[in-house]
């Protein structure tokens, strides 16, 4: 009884795996033939997400991606450079780990009490250049990213407005689908009841289960942290052993440095002006990142 039902479970796998992979292939044929960078975007691994984003609704999973792609055509993350967003970059509010956690990701950490700017649209392009980097910096085998929210020095006077963390999530559950592991919102204060019980229903229900609420007194939550990281490398912050530094100069140096590797991944050649141009057979001007192919519904 045990083998049949080892052999049973195994053919059962094997055949989601050849329903999933079906899946993939007809979301494909579906989006039909891309060019430029929606080819590179759209790779098996990309639409996999999408599917696993929208239960394997092939139908759904298109709606979604398409929309992506127009996102993309016009915010163009690709060609945000660190000089165009440094500024906001200076109090250390948000920023790429020196570590990852347990599972090899890369970990963004968000101290949302360092605000100290009030454009949202700098905002925003600052958060998507930071996904985007910390996707670049992924080992082979990992697709996802850890956050680690810090809530020292917050308060309502420089919480983040309802309308930039609604488009934060937005922007990270439709546009970067299957890239969040898991956010850690760590001792956030009695104050902050008030603005979560706004901001979760703008959230979807893969979203909102990804988000751990967790409490330095709590033994759960000590738990919690250290099945996800080693707390040599975890800043006292977060309940590890680590200092927590962040030096702008030497962040900046990183920054520019992993600009070149996002210039040569996307087939952009990046210049000591900040000018970008297609290189790599991509074709210039507009057509580097076109629309989607527009297909029946």
């Amino acid at each position: 009884m045990f083998r049949w039902k080892n052999s049973s479970q195994t053919e059962q796998e094997h055949n989601e795996a050849a329903l999933r992979e079906a899946k993939i292939k007809e979301l494909k044929t579906l989006l039909g033939e891309l060019s430029g960078r929606n080819s590179l975007y759209c790779s098996d691994a990309c639409l996999k997400r999408y599917l696993e984003a929208r239960n394997w609704n092939v139908g759904k999973a298109k709606k979604m991606l398409e929309e992506t792609l127009k996102w993309r055509s016009t915010f163009k993350p690709e060609e945000i450079r660190w000089d165009e967003v440094s500024g906001e970059g200076e109090t250390g509010k948000v920023y790429k780990a020196g570590f990852h956690d347990r599972h090899g990701r890369t970990v963004l950490i968000l101290r949302p009490g360092l605000q100290n700017t009030k454009s949202l649209d700098k905002q925003m392009k600052h958060l998507v250049y930071l996904i985007e980097n910390a996707i670049l910096n992924l080992p082979e085998d990992q697709e996802q990213m850890s956050w680690l929210i810090d809530f020292t020095n917050w308060s309502m006077s420089t919480s983040v407005p309802i309308k930039s963390a609604r488009e934060t999530i937005n922007i990270l559950q439709n546009h970067y689908p299957e890239r969040l592991a898991v956010a850690f919102l760590y001792n956030p204060p009695r104050l902050f009841e008030a603005f979560w019980k706004i901001v979760k229903y703008f959230m979807d229900a893969k979203t909102f289960v990804k988000v751990k609420f967790v409490y330095p007194k709590n033994q759960e939550s000590v738990e919690l942290m250290s099945s996800f990281f080693d707390e040599d490398n975890l800043p006292t912050e977060f309940g590890g052993k680590a200092l927590l530094q962040y030096n702008y100069e030497e962040f900046s140096k990183q920054m520019n440095q992993d600009d070149v590797k996002t210039a040569n991944f996307w087939g952009l050649v990046h210049s000591n002006n900040n000018q970008l141009h297609a290189s790599n057979g991509f074709s210039g001007g507009a057509e580097i990142s076109p629309e989607p192919n527009q297909t029946n519904p």
